[in-house]
């Protein structure tokens, strides 16, 4: 075959692997810019052409690995790694939100001055930072579980049905934890109105305590032998509460004594007065009396009353007062009584002796008729 010949057939073969089979031999520029062309290769050559000469590599190896499990296991995998670590980044935000809070607010607010004296003292401060800080956390917590929630389609939807139920489901829930609830709003309605605070001293059921803290649900206070007690809201609330704290922290307290019928009143009242204001705690600025309070069956009562700086001191004032005064007492002769009864018998009568057990030679003194 001719040279000539054998280049025309080489351009047909060509021309049936580049060009479609509509297109002549004549092919118009927008076909060359490549916009129209076709690679028309038989499928026995196209599909034994590597990977790594297509351009694909390891990414079409990832993507098939992936498309694979996603048949497998019927879910979509990027989705799910996707929401996974959406719902880590949202927990660490809201535990660090929550953490900025806590430390924030842990520092002393700077009392605000109104009309010459300070607005907020520390016990009330102190309060409603306590109070303030754990509904702003219980908040971002919250906030924070209702962002994940709505992070996972099977859990928002239901969210969305509860919330068009939320009448409902609020009533129910209030029903179902009104006790719960009733101490929340306790809380709240104490941090505002501070009817006492963390740090003052309080009477709860006649027993002396310390307020160390107060939270959503419960007030703690410490008694003063140490024990601590964790009290509902709702209780503190609702209970008669002597508070020794408030406003003013100096109290009165008083030492009763009671001495004999035959003591001098005059001088007890000047050793329980002296007694008084020599101890280091009583305050000497103020009034210290001795007072007779009653002239009781076998004592006459006296009452020294004096004044300390706060309530925690009082009652070791008071002991220290008492055996100070039981030994001057001793000292000076001044009786303190024990109780004591003088019983008279009037008109006594002898009891019969009965006969076998008189002494020989005596007669029991009546005789038998």
């Amino acid at each position: 075959m001719e040279e000539d010949e054998i280049s025309l057939a080489e351009e047909d073969i060509f021309r049936q692997y580049t060009f479609p089979s509509d297109f002549g031999p004549e092919v118009s520029a927008a076909d060359l810019d490549g916009s129209n062309l076709t690679t028309d290769l038989p499928a026995q050559l196209s599909s034994e052409i590597p990977p790594q000469l297509s351009g694909d590599g390891f990414q079409s190896s990832m993507v098939t690995f992936v498309d694979h499990l996603n048949a497998t296991l019927g879910i979509d995998i990027v989705s799910l790694v996707t929401t996974i670590v959406t719902i880590i980044v949202i927990l660490i935000l809201t535990h660090l939100a929550a953490k900025i809070v806590e430390r924030a607010f842990a520092f002393q607010i700077p009392g605000v001055r109104a009309g010459g004296k300070a607005g907020i003292d520390f016990e009330t401060e102190m309060t409603f930072r306590t109070i303030i800080r754990r509904l702003l956390v219980a908040f971002i917590y919250i906030f924070g579980f209702v962002i994940v929630i709505f992070q996972i389609p099977p859990l928002s939807k239901i969210a969305v049905t509860f919330l068009a139920g939320a009448g409902v489901a609020g009533i129910a829930i209030g029903f179902a934890a009104k006790d719960s609830l009733a101490n929340v709003i306790s809380g709240i309605f104490l941090a505002v109105f501070h009817p006492f605070r963390v740090g003052d001293h309080i009477n709860f059921e006649n027993e002396y305590c310390q307020v160390e803290d107060l939270t959503l649900r419960h007030t703690t206070i410490r008694t003063w032998d140490g024990r601590r007690i964790f009290v509902p809201n709702s209780i503190m609330g609702n209970q008669p509460i002597v508070n020794w704290s408030i406003i003013d922290p100096i109290i009165t307290w008083r030492v009763d004594v009671g001495i004999g019928y035959d003591a001098d009143i005059d001088k007890a009242r000047e050793i329980m007065l002296d007694v008084a204001k020599r101890h280091p705690l009583v305050l000497k600025d103020r009034d210290i009396t001795v007072r007779v309070t009653d002239l009781a069956d076998f004592a006459v009562d006296l009452r020294l009353t004096f004044d300390v700086p706060k309530r925690d001191v009082a009652f070791t004032t008071g002991c220290d007062i008492r055996e100070a005064v039981k030994k001057r007492f001793d000292r000076e002769g001044i009786e303190i009584p024990y109780p004591y009864r003088n019983i008279v018998i009037q008109n006594p009568e002898p009891a019969p002796i009965p006969e076998d057990r008189c002494p020989q030679g005596e007669k029991s003194g009546f005789t038998a008729s």
